[in-house]
């Protein structure tokens, strides 16, 4: 497995996260258990802001479905993020973290109009608009409110980034956003211009994620831009900003390429620069929301592992404590991962193993054929690289409580996410009057084999 952040094995052959034995971890706050370097997350914070807000002045908005407690809110202030939203309960989330309103981006392709009040009474900075009817909705809300609702129009460009199908999202066929080729994306801008409580600040796309080629954000720049100019000529009316969303790859196992982040500035801002001079164009405010780039690599989690069963010549399963109920994104679309033994970081793989999930499901696997070193129950398997889409994905399939999340950093680590117990489970159950039972009692009755079983029965009050 690449270490990543903080991560070292030790003297004692332990694997080391933030300064702290991932065994003491386990030990402390149990399995399985997200950890987040904080050093690591600061630190692709900065990577951003230095490449884009330090160099071209561009704003930098981090994407809170990759990751989003209440801590993280305040690690994504204090680095000078933006904040990207998608629902009303990352509006609240962001509310109860003081996140300031005013850079916090309201997204997604069916916002309510309770979500859209909310987001109004909040101040939130940006409406990305996904479609005409959101914008109609929005515009009379606002009106109702008396303000006018800052907005940027969400676009399809029809790029095919290089990705997992479920991850694409810039193609002319999508759930999201306006398309360009079909004329909705102007009619959506003349729509905007006409409203008198929107004031329309610029255009959005977003083309997928997990993208390691920079040429798909220069065709996207391409799109957006020679659609602006278009727009200017039809209508006077130019973007005071371009969002090219976020979708920024990172590495999950060998054969993850990345490029580095100021090579990505480099690449998209350049070529808006190009593009704004050749449409005869003031060159709009940049902006990007990175997420998994940021919150991917800061994660890790920690397993503990159960049983250990071989199929002779065919496959050596490895069980673990948690799987798909904690991380969906294998079963999802096949993801990759790295990990390693804890306990045993120092020793040389020596078999081959798949690792497999506790959940009741035949795809709940997360790793397929990883060389490790001899598995017992009872080892530590940590998977790197879990930051993203992990915890927000995580569901109680089964029954099984969500793990609890730790933040740390130089020796100290600090619950973040406190992991649920089996009454966090049934808190919303509700028995309807019915069903409630008195008591139960147990009645012989003959069987088929003519032999006498016992058979319990409920009596309702």
């Amino acid at each position: 497995m690449k270490l990543r952040g903080t991560m070292r094995v030790n003297s004692r052959g332990h694997l080391e996260i933030g300064g702290i034995e991932a065994a003491d971890l386990a030990g402390r706050f149990g399995t399985p258990l997200y950890v987040l370097d904080e050093e690591l997350f600061r630190q692709n914070c900065r990577d951003y802001h230095r490449a884009f807000v330090e160099k071209y002045g561009a704003e930098v908005i981090y994407a809170g479905k990759t990751l989003i407690t209440l801590a993280v809110c305040r690690l994504v202030e204090e680095e000078g993020l933006g904040l990207d939203v998608v629902s009303g309960g990352e509006i609240y989330t962001a509310l109860k973290a003081r996140f300031p309103m005013h850079r916090v981006y309201f997204h997604g392709n069916n916002k309510s109009p309770e979500e859209i009040k909310m987001a109004l009474e909040a101040g939130v900075g940006r409406f990305m608009a996904d479609n005409l009817q959101e914008i109609e909705i929005l515009n009379r809300l606002a009106g109702d409110m008396k303000v006018r609702a800052s907005v940027t129009i969400r676009l399809t460009p029809g790029i095919e980034a290089h990705t997992h199908e479920y991850v694409k999202t810039g193609q002319i066929d999508s759930k999201f956003g306006l398309a360009i080729q079909t004329g909705q994306a102007e009619e959506g801008i003349r729509l905007a211009l006409r409203l008198e409580n929107i004031s329309l600040r610029g255009l959005h796309c977003h083309i997928g994620s997990q993208i390691f080629d920079l040429d798909s954000y220069a065709h996207a720049v391409d799109a957006m831009m020679d659609f602006a100019g278009r727009m200017k000529r039809k209508t006077g009316w130019q973007p005071e900003e371009i969002n090219l969303g976020g979708g920024l790859g990172i590495y999950y196992a060998k054969g993850d390429s990345p490029p580095p982040v100021d090579r990505y500035a480099e690449v998209v801002m350049s070529r808006l620069k190009a593009k704004s001079a050749e449409h005869g164009m003031t060159i709009p405010r940049l902006m990007v929301e990175p997420g998994r780039s940021i919150s991917g690599p800061a994660g890790s989690t920690i397993y503990t592992v159960g049983t250990v069963k071989e199929i002779p010549g065919v496959r050596k399963y490895v069980a673990v404590d948690g799987g798909m109920s904690d991380n969906p994104r294998h079963a999802l679309y096949q993801a990759r991962y790295e990990a390693m033994l804890a306990n045993k970081a120092s020793l040389p793989p020596g078999e081959i193993v798949s690792v497999a999930g506790k959940c009741c499901e035949s795809g709940d696997m997360l790793i397929r054929d990883i060389a490790l070193p001899p598995v017992e129950p009872g080892d530590l398997l940590v998977v790197s690289c879990t930051g993203a889409y992990n915890y927000t994905m995580s569901m109680n399939y089964n029954r099984l409580p969500r793990p609890a999340m730790v933040l740390v950093r130089d020796g100290q680590a600090d619950l973040i996410l406190k992991r649920e117990n089996y009454e966090d489970l049934i808190r919303n159950d509700t028995i309807p009057d019915r069903l409630k039972k008195s008591k139960v009692v147990s009645i012989a009755s003959p069987s088929k084999t003519g032999l006498s079983h016992s058979v319990s029965c409920l009596l309702y009050s």
